[in-house]
């Protein structure tokens, strides 16, 4: 096994799970409720984590097909942010509308009660940011700087 592929194999695990620690951990400790393209930006990493496991159980070339792929799971999702930051920097228009969270469950009364409490969140306008640049940015970033390093890394001989 190749140092190379087994350290980019490692990175297309560690990248996606990082970011969706932080993506989790802001919503649940920070209060910080996701819209639905902070959703979109999600599923390429849970995708990219499933790959990446399954990716240390390959041999060869089907696990530098695995972790490659990881890589442009990644990539996806680094896709993604850059959309919603744009979105939310005003370079162009959104395509969806607000989201809440609500659980359906209880009543029909009951979860209309919850959709009236539950915060509103907007896909234009961060609710965090740092150094100017909002969590979407923060993913772009770190999600295509990674993607190219697993790239570079696994293709290396």
């Amino acid at each position: 096994m190749s140092r190379p592929l087994t350290t980019a194999n490692r990175l297309a695990l560690l990248i996606p799970a990082a970011l969706m620690a932080g993506a989790l951990g802001s919503q649940y400790i920070g209060g910080l409720y996701p819209c639905e393209m902070c959703h979109w930006q999600r599923w390429p990493h849970y995708g990219a984590i499933v790959v990446a496991l399954l990716a240390f159980a390959a041999r060869g070339g089907a696990r530098r097909a695995l972790v490659l792929l990881a890589a442009a799971v990644i990539a996806l999702s680094g896709a993604i942010g850059v959309f919603h930051a744009g979105v939310e920097y005003g370079w162009w228009d959104g395509i969806t509308g607000c989201t809440s969270a609500v659980t359906p469950t209880g009543s029909t009364e009951d979860m209309l009660a919850q959709i009236m409490k539950a915060p509103m969140v907007r896909c234009d306008v961060p609710q965090w940011t740092l150094w100017g640049v909002s969590l979407a940015g923060w993913n772009a970033l770190i999600s295509l700087l990674g993607a190219a390093a697993v790239v570079r890394l696994a293709t290396r001989r």
